[in-house]
């Protein structure tokens, strides 16, 4: 245990040095600590898994029910710039000393057992909650679902946003394999809902045989959008129409929403929204990394974490219908277990010229072997930069006020950048 006045920066160092892999999937060991920490559940809690959206399913749902008058919890990773990000109490970060005081709390009872960085922080969540007296807890899925460290909890609802491929390694290399994992938060008697119009087999399958109540867009629940950008939504419950466009970019976002509405209803607490505060969350709603415009010294800068293929093909769209249009230099970094091509393949007409950086992470693909992929896939030119301070002076030197300088590929890439840009 550390003496007390430890800043979280060494408890966080510490916690990469615990577990010998970074991930390692596995309910039992995260199961005996939360056991040995004897912490009070609250009446409602909602699981948030699926491929792409989670995050931002995550700030929909949280800001909807606290804005209705709930005291919210919301727990998502990573976090972009600052761990805090991480744990949110009302709609904003944690304080350290609270984050510190679930880590002492935790390393009271632990005994030894393993945890990953993610577990550890999981747990700490949990104990702050917990100690919040919170009425909901809003919890996003870290890697899969099965066998994720939030699934040690048991939701009132699940939400699973969509699924296509990425985390092949640990999840499988078809979506039904990987469908089967994110299957694994679904509880017998339990409402799920399903927010994509393609649904997996395994999910209609394994809901049925476990007794899971199954919700489907299309069919339990439904959002029309008019030629205007307005919408409506309705299920056999509630319905809600006027709905404004949201300030969160690309159509896949109504999706989102429309899924996160699902399972606000399915809660049984539709009844606290009503359309003005519907259309006051959504229309203000902004999420760090995920399509961020910011002007830097007169420059535009455009951050989205995009790293897998479904994610990197609607940053596209968005980055086509932005206007005006305008000449785009792509700045990305990537994880060595990411699909380069998926990633890439998509961007090719959005992005006039590249550089190639090394995402801030150990797993990092090396930026020289990235802009060898990069040439061979696109034709186009793409430099190589050894460090984010090399990537700001070459923007500097080499773009002007009429270009976009987009920075995507990972979490590890976007959030480094920003820090260095904000800070």
């Amino acid at each position: 245990m550390f003496p007390a006045g430890t800043p979280l920066s060494v408890w966080l160092s510490w916690l990469e040095t615990l577990s010998p892999k970074e991930i390692n999937l596995g309910l039992s060991r995260v199961q005996a600590v939360l056991k040995k920490l004897k912490i009070t559940l609250p009446k409602k809690v909602i699981l948030i898994a699926g491929t792409n959206g989670k995050g931002s399913c995550v700030a929909m749902t949280e800001a909807l029910l606290r804005e209705s008058g709930l005291r919210t919890g919301s727990y998502t990773s990573p976090h972009v710039i600052k761990y805090n990000e991480r744990i949110c109490l009302h709609g904003k970060p944690v304080e350290d000393s609270k984050i510190i005081y679930a880590f002492e709390e935790i390393e009271k009872v632990r005994d030894g057992i393993e945890l990953t960085y993610f577990e550890y922080g999981t747990l700490a969540a949990l104990v702050i909650f917990a100690k919040s007296k919170l009425d909901i807890w809003v919890l996003e899925v870290g890697l899969g679902g099965r066998l994720d460290a939030t699934n040690i909890i048991d939701p009132s609802v699940a939400l699973i946003t969509n699924i296509s491929f990425d985390h092949c390694n640990w999840l499988g290399h078809d979506i039904e394999s990987i469908a089967a994992e994110k299957a694994g938060i679904m509880r017998a008697g339990i409402p799920v809902i399903y927010g994509d119009k393609e649904v997996p087999n395994h999910i209609l399958q394994y809901s049925k045989e476990i007794g899971a109540k199954l919700s489907l867009v299309g069919r339990d629940f439904e959002c029309n959008v008019n030629s205007k950008g307005s919408w409506s939504w309705r299920s056999d419950s509630s319905e809600f129409q006027s709905l404004k466009p949201l300030s969160l970019l690309g159509k896949f976002q109504i999706q989102n929403a429309s899924a996160v509405l699902a399972a606000i209803d399915a809660m049984g607490l539709s009844e606290r929204l009503n359309t003005n505060l519907i259309n006051r969350v959504f229309t203000s709603l902004s999420i760090i990394g995920r399509s961020q415009k910011l002007v830097i010294n007169k420059k535009e800068w455009f951050f989205d974490v995009a790293h897998n293929p479904a994610a990197a093909l609607e940053l596209a769209k968005i980055l086509e219908a932005s206007l005006p249009k305008k000449k785009t230099l792509g700045i990305i970094g990537i994880l060595d277990d990411k699909d380069v091509n998926g990633i890439i393949t998509p961007l090719i007409e959005s992005v006039d010229s590249w550089v190639a950086v090394s995402a801030i992470s150990k797993r990092a693909i090396p930026s020289s072997k990235l802009a060898k992929d990069i040439i061979n896939l696109t034709g186009k030119e793409c430099f190589i930069a050894d460090s984010l301070d090399t990537v700001i002076k070459f923007v500097q030197q080499n773009t002007s006020k009429n270009e976009r300088i987009l920075i995507t590929g990972s979490f590890f890439t976007v959030g480094p950048m920003l820090d260095k840009l904000t800070m």
